[in-house]
């Protein structure tokens, strides 16, 4: 048997025919950074990442982000261009993966995992040669849009009285879950935080939101004037980047 086997690769060489290539273990770094912020990892839940070969659709691996959000500092204050972000304890996503020849990869990233309401999906494309490594300094970077909102009052479908008063609050932060407050790295002041009022399916009005004093909160209220069915829809954006962020709940009022 053995012989048989070596004749038929002499017999392919002779021929000019070449052999299969043999996978080769090919290592991916990959990370998901916030827009105007850090990276996504593990007080956010991380992010889902999901690594395929584009021509055949295969799943080549598939995780999560892990790690912290980075080192503020070196994120924020940048450097020259392809200076790194990433210290060793920043959160990635690390896999291996297996082609036996130049492949066109697609990463889909989507969180973070802890705020779902917030949650958003990105994809990227490039090309992995086997057995090089393709992603120094940072890795592969992601960068998820958006800003994380948490209306936590009123609560869904709650009742109030009519000729009252709403009170309105929410949470937000950055998609890393980092910190909005006045004179911070990510100041309350350039937050345009505002609620959007429905009565019905008809517009009532817009509402401001203000800094409620602590990390991220910020409180208003809203006039109930009439009954009917009120459709609250909070939004955020970051007047620096664009980042934006919604959230929504509905109050009854009889």
């Amino acid at each position: 048997m053995r012989f048989r086997a070596l004749a038929y690769l002499s017999a392919l060489v002779l021929a000019g025919l070449s052999m299969p290539a043999a996978a080769e273990p090919t290592d991916l770094v990959i990370r998901v950074i916030s827009q105007g912020g850090k990276f996504v990892g593990t007080s956010m839940g991380g992010a889902e990442i999901i690594v395929r070969d584009v021509r055949s659709g295969e799943v080549l691996a598939r995780g999560r982000t892990a790690g912290t959000t980075g080192d503020t500092a070196r994120i924020m204050n940048g450097g020259p261009r392809g200076t790194s972000l990433a210290d060793k304890a920043a959160a990635a996503f690390r896999t291996r993966i297996d082609i036996d020849e130049p492949t066109l990869v697609e990463v889909e990233a989507f969180g973070p995992l802890a705020q779902p309401q917030a949650a958003v999906r990105v994809t990227a494309q490039r090309w992995v040669v086997p057995g090089r490594v393709a992603t120094q300094g940072d890795g592969w970077v992601l960068e998820l849009p958006g800003l994380v909102v948490d209306l936590v009052e009123p609560a869904a479908h709650q009742r109030a009285n009519a000729g009252t008063n709403i009170t309105l609050a929410a949470n937000v932060a950055l998609m890393c879950g980092c910190p909005i407050e006045p004179g911070g790295t990510w100041d309350a002041a350039r937050f345009d935080v505002r609620a959007t009022v429905r009565r019905d399916d008809l517009p009532v009005g817009e509402f401001r939101l203000s800094y409620g004093g602590h990390t991220g909160y910020f409180i208003g209220e809203i006039p109930a004037e009439k009954a009917g069915a009120h459709v609250i829809t909070v939004t955020a954006i970051d007047t620096k980047t664009g980042a934006t962020g919604v959230d929504a709940t509905s109050v009854i009022i009889p």
